[in-house]
C-alpha cells in the first residue's frame, strides 16, 4: 500500500491540495515582472536521434532549420515587445543538438542579446561530436560563456548500445577542447545504471572526464520512458540493467570521486571544482522558454509550448505557440521553489523571505520535521542543509517525480500537438 500512498500524500503535504495538476489549452496572458528570471530556447534538431532520449527533438534538415530560424526569432520578438524592461539572469540553450548548426545559432543568440537584457552566463549543450574548434569558436564569439558536454558515457560497445554516434576517445578530447578554449565553466553529463554497465565501467567514465579538466559533472541513470525509441531498434528491452544495490554502488562511487578530485556537491546529482562557477539548466525561479516544448514559469502560470515543430512555425508570428498552461496558487508557487531548493540540497530562509515575504518554517516547518527528526536535514545559519546521507534517497525520490511528470506531460505533447488536457 505505501508503495502507492506516499505520492499522494508527499503532493498534500508539499502542495496544501490532494487534487492533482491539471494543464489545459488556456489563453496566457504575457508575464509582468518576474523575480531573477532566465531565459531557455530549445533547438529541436539532430542528425541522429538517441533511442533513450525522452526530450523533443526531430532529424535535421537545413531548409526546416531556416524556417525554425525565423519563427523563433518571432517568438523573441512578441516577448520583446510586451514583458517589461528587465534583466534576465541567464540564457540556456538545449535541445535536441544545439550546435547543429552553428551559424544558425549563433544569429538566435544575437537576437536574444539584443531583444533582452541579459547580466549573467549563455550555457550552451554540446554533443561531442558536434565541437570542433570552429564551433567552439563560434560560440565565444557569439557570447557563449559555458557549456555542458553530452559524454553519457566513454565506453565504445555501451555508447553503440544506447545509440550514439561518437566514441569515448572522443567524447573525451572534445571536453579536453571545451577546457582549452577558456569558457567559464565545462559540464560534463555521464549516464548511470546503462545496461550492462559496470560499477568499473562508470569508475574508468569518470576517471577520463575529471582527468580532461570536466569543472562539473553531472550524472543521472538512464530512465525508460513508454513513448520514448528505447528498446524498439536496439533491442535494449531485452537487456537487464543494473539492479538497485549496484545502482546505489555507483551512486555512491560518482560521490566518493567528485570528492577526491576536490569537488563539492552542489545538487543531488551535480558535482563542481570548489572556484569554479555552476551550470544548471533548471533551478531558476522564473524562466521564460522559447521554442518547440519550450516552458515558461512566471509564478502565476505554468505553460509550455507545443512540441511540434511545423505547428511552432505555423503559429508565429500572428499567436505565441502555448499548448497547455496551469494557474498556479501562490502555494504551488512555493511548492515548485522548495522542489528545487531540495534538489541543490540547501534550502535559504532569507531567499524564500525575499521572494515570497514569509517565513520558511510558517510555511514549511512541518514538512521539514520529519526529515530533521531523521537526520537527513539539519539547520545551519538560517539555512535546511539536506544531509549527504540523504542524496541517494533524493534521488530515488526524484527519479519517480521525474518519470511521473516526463510520462505524463511530454508523452501526451509528443503524440499530440495540441493536447486537450493532462492530468500531472
Amino acid at each position: 500500500m505505501f508503495k502507492t500512498a506516499w505520492k499522494p500524500l508527499l503532493h498534500w503535504a508539499v502542495t496544501g491540495q490532494w487534487k492533482r495538476f491539471v494543464m489545459e489549452p488556456r489563453e496566457v496572458p504575457f508575464p509582468g515582472r518576474l523575480f531573477k528570471p532566465g531565459l531557455y530556447m530549445h533547438v529541436p534538431f539532430c542528425k541522429e536521434l538517441c533511442p533513450y532520449c525522452p526530450y523533443n527533438r526531430i532529424k535535421y534538415e537545413e531548409v526546416f532549420f531556416a524556417r525554425f530560424l525565423e519563427a523563433l526569432r518571432h517568438e523573441i520578438d512578441l516577448y520583446a515587445a510586451h514583458v517589461p524592461d528587465q534583466e534576465y539572469s541567464s540564457l540556456y540553450i538545449g535541445g535536441g543538438t544545439p550546435t547543429v548548426n552553428p551559424r544558425g545559432l549563433a544569429t538566435l543568440i544575437g537576437h536574444f542579446r539584443s531583444s533582452f537584457h541579459i547580466t549573467g552566463d549563455i550555457c550552451v549543450e554540446l554533443h561531442p561530436s558536434e565541437m570542433n574548434e570552429a564551433c567552439l569558436a563560434k560560440l565565444k564569439e557569439a557570447g557563449v560563456s559555458m557549456l555542458s558536454v553530452g559524454v553519457e558515457s566513454t565506453d565504445d560497445e555501451i555508447l553503440k548500445l544506447i545509440g550514439r554516434r561518437h566514441d569515448g576517445a572522443s567524447a573525451v578530447n572534445a571536453v579536453r577542447r571545451g577546457v582549452q578554449a577558456g569558457f567559464n565553466a565545462v559540464n560534463v553529463d555521464l549516464m548511470f545504471a546503462l545496461p550492462t554497465q559496470t560499477v568499473s565501467h562508470l569508475d574508468r567514465d569518470l576517471k577520463a572526464v575529471l582527468d580532461a579538466g570536466a569543472d562539473q559533472i553531472s550524472t543521472y541513470p538512464i530512465f525508460g520512458f513508454p513513448y520514448s525509441e528505447l528498446g524498439e531498434k536496439l533491442g535494449l528491452k531485452k537487456i537487464k540493467r543494473p539492479d538497485d544495490r549496484t545502482t546505489r554502488q555507483m551512486f555512491e562511487l560518482i560521490s566518493n570521486q567528485a570528492k577526491e578530485a576536490g569537488m563539492k556537491r552542489c545538487a543531488v546529482w551535480s558535482f563542481i571544482r570548489q572556484e569554479r562557477k555552476k551550470f544548471s539548466s533548471i533551478t531558476r525561479h522564473h524562466y521564460l522558454g522559447f521554442g518547440p516544448s519550450g516552458a515558461s514559469m512566471t509564478g502565476d502560470t505554468f505553460y509550455v509550448n507545443t512540441f511540434s515543430v511545423p505547428e511552432y512555425i505555423d503559429c508565429l508570428p500572428e499567436r505565441r505557440p502555448i499548448a497547455l498552461a496551469m494557474p498556479l496558487t501562490r502555494r504551488q508557487e512555493m511548492a515548485y521553489w522548495m522542489y528545487w531548493r531540495v534538489y541543490e540540497m540547501t534550502i535559504r530562509k532569507d531567499d524564500f523571505k525575499n521572494l515570497f515575504g514569509q517565513d520558511l518554517d510558517r510555511v514549511f516547518g512541518k514538512l521539514l520535521f520529519w526529515p530533521r527528526l531523521l537526520g537527513m536535514v539539519e539547520r545551519d545559519n538560517g539555512q535546511h542543509i539536506v544531509k549527504e546521507e540523504a542524496a541517494y534517497l533524493l534521488h530515488k525520490i526524484q527519479n519517480e517525480y521525474s518519470l511521473n511528470y516526463i510520462n505524463r506531460l511530454w508523452g501526451t505533447c509528443r503524440a499530440h500537438a495540441w493536447p486537450k488536457k493532462v492530468r500531472l
